[in-house]
């Protein structure tokens, strides 16, 4: 179920299709479609992302809902006759953070609704098929979960080796005929197979050139998170679980957050046997693992590394950096801080916001500055990163006040009475809003 309250007109038969799910999980369902009716695709609507980019029309969620019934029934009747057609996506490109360019597709409104409606009666069956240590895009499951249970899986098993995992470009090369027969094995529905088919099929539109591809997801499509989930859960989850775990001699676990996994284990043997066979897993579907960022390295506590001639290693997983620390009652422990990289993004990016705002009201760019760290806080504030949350609020208080400094020769802004600003629009202090 969505975070969100649901309607009891959707809620009660998705809550029967999860229980059929869970009572025979090896059925095969067929007949899900007639299930998207207008109350699903109203509440699909309700539950996108208010500030979605449009798409190549224009079409806004707040333009869509001027007539939003109107334009639903209308979508509803196009669905029920087959005559809807999924549109081309908007390709645009964004900063990565080490510098390159990464591509986001921007949907249309009306493809992002029959998108999450159909995610949503999905869900219901292979939610039911999913395993715990799967973390990304899943209802009641978020990254923290996913840095809990890697922290406590370590600390309590006396894991010594860890696995990070990249796969390179994996949303853009999942195998299409894969991905059918992993979906096909819970959910054989010829309206949703067509459905899937048209958006894996919808054409690039670049300028004004429109470009076709025989591979991967569609570009920012709202199913997208939903269908890596289900290549993964069979590609890695379930057979992690099922075939290596029972041949390792010592503990080991896999934490998976989306494409970015963790597998850790208490014997080294275990790890190199593992290492040797999980790219010929990947490859047997059409993915490759990073050969660079995908490594194995040593993760004993510092006097076990110390003893093998060799420092202490860290790894980043879902934005953090993982490392071995000394306690305040002196035992090592786990901590983790925000990545080096993340840190930088989030910089760069209100260090441009302050240029390009310097101008707008002083009590608007406070209170814009405010919401971005509290959001930088809400996700960043687990226990232990006070010092790297504090460094991000040092350099955003550095920048705006750079930037007001600069926009006017007669109001400059010196480090005097910029203190003196602070004191009467204070920027919040990192808060710890999570113990993992």
């Amino acid at each position: 179920m969505s975070g969100t309250q649901r309607s009891i007109f959707i809620e009660t038969p998705l809550r029967q299709i999860a229980e059929q799910a869970i009572e025979h999980p090896d059925r095969v369902f067929t007949s899900l479609i007639h299930r998207m009716d207008l109350d699903l695709l109203r509440e699909a609507f309700y539950e996108l992302r208010r500030d979605g980019a449009p798409g190549f029309s224009g079409i806004t969620v707040k333009d869509y809902a001027k007539d939003l019934e109107a334009n639903l029934e209308d979508l509803h009747r196009r669905l029920r006759t087959r005559s809807y057609v999924a549109p081309p996506i908007k390709r645009v490109w964004i900063d990565k953070d080490n510098g390159k360019k990464r591509p986001i597709g921007l949907v249309e409104i009306e493809d992002k609704i029959v998108q999450k409606a159909v995610s949503i009666l999905m869900g219901a069956v292979v939610e039911q098929d999913f395993l715990p240590i799967s973390y990304g895009f899943r209802e009641g499951r978020n990254a923290h979960d996913a840095l809990a249970d890697l922290r406590e899986q370590c600390m309590t098993h006396g894991i010594r080796w860890i696995y990070d995992g990249d796969i390179t470009g994996f949303f853009d090369n999942l195998d299409w005929g894969w991905l059918r027969e992993f979906i096909q094995r819970r959910i054989n529905d010829g309206g949703i197979l067509r459905l899937i088919g048209q958006w894996l099929h919808a054409g690039i539109i670049e300028g004004e050139e429109i470009s076709y591809s025989d591979k991967g997801t569609p570009q920012g499509g709202v199913i997208s998170p939903l269908l890596a989930n289900i290549y993964l859960h069979y590609v890695l989850d379930e057979w992690f679980e099922t075939e290596v775990k029972p041949r390792m001699r010592g503990h080991c676990f896999l934490v998976r957050f989306a494409d970015d996994f963790v597998i850790g284990f208490q014997n080294e043997n275990d790890a190199r046997r593992a290492m040797e066979v999980l790219p010929k897993r990947f490859g047997k579907y059409g993915l490759q693992l990073h050969p660079e960022k995908s490594r194995l390295l040593d993760f004993s506590r510092p006097a076990r590394a110390q003893m093998r001639g060799r420092g202490a290693n860290t790894f980043d997983f879902v934005g953090f950096t993982h490392y071995w620390a000394r306690s305040r009652r002196g035992f090592w422990v786990i901590k983790r801080k925000t990545a080096r990289k993340k840190v930088r993004k989030t910089i760069q990016g209100i260090w441009e916001w302050c240029r390009r705002n310097r101008h707008r009201n002083i009590e608007e760019q406070h209170r814009v500055l405010c919401s971005k760290l509290r959001g930088h806080y809400q996700y960043f504030g687990v226990r232990g990163n006070s010092r790297a949350m504090a460094a991000v609020l040092d350099r955003v208080r550095r920048a705006w006040r750079y930037w007001l400094h600069r926009r006017n020769s007669k109001k400059a802004m010196p480090w005097k009475k910029f203190a003196a600003l602070l004191e009467r629009l204070p920027l919040p202090n990192p808060k710890i809003l999570h113990a993992v």
